[in-house]
């Protein structure tokens, strides 16, 4: 097989390559105090016995999954599991509640069945417009859960209604998702390092 590159596609991978590079340096100079603020808030949410229930569509429900595995299971240390549900995952209910109530509310239906006062409610979207998204923050906050989203672009109504709003500001999907689970990654980090050191539980408070 010749592996030589052919010159346009090497540009190609190599302008994508400048975008994400250049995303990551306006990221770095753009104040991290939402993503601190997110990962003390599933802390104190785990700490206090509540959960983390996390949704999007599309790639950003891919990132859901992502997050809600690395804290499930594990990201760099050994310790308790963490409750952690992406609201992704279960067709049955998705296209129950997409063919009964409409698409809009197949998360709202599940913060109505899952989500209690404490619990974070995290919405992923890189438009920052997804109605589901958006009607599951708003059901989220009327039932005392803290809300949390993640964004792209200029954060839309999504980042408007949040508690937390975690924003990538760009207009490339492809570019705002490759800095998304790089973001995901630094909560669990966050998440992990405040574990009491040999139990695997969350000190309250901490």
């Amino acid at each position: 097989m010749d592996q030589r590159a052919d010159p346009g596609e090497t540009a190609v991978v190599q302008a994508i390559l400048d975008d994400t590079i250049a995303l990551y340096t306006r990221m770095r100079g753009l104040d991290p105090a939402p993503v601190v603020s997110a990962a003390a808030a599933i802390r104190e949410a785990f700490a206090a016995g509540g959960k983390l229930l996390v949704f999007g569509n599309g790639g950003s429900a891919a990132d859901a999954q992502h997050l809600a595995t690395e804290l499930v299971g594990r990201f760099t240390r050994e310790r308790l599991a963490l409750p952690a549900i992406a609201l992704t995952t279960d067709t049955s209910i998705l296209t129950a509640v997409a063919n009964d109530y409409g698409f809009e509310r197949v998360f709202v239906r599940q913060i109505e069945a899952l989500g209690r006062p404490g619990d974070v409610a995290f919405g992923i979207s890189t438009s920052g417009k997804s109605p589901s998204v958006l009607k599951a923050l708003d059901a989220a906050r009327a039932r005392g859960l803290t809300t949390v989203a993640l964004t792209g672009y200029d954060g839309g109504p999504i980042g408007a209604a949040a508690q937390i709003h975690i924003n990538v500001p760009a207009a490339s999907t492809p570019r705002v998702q490759e800095v998304h689970g790089t973001l995901i990654h630094a909560i669990c980090e966050l998440v992990e390092r405040t574990l009491e050191a040999g139990s695997g539980k969350l000190e309250a408070g901490s």
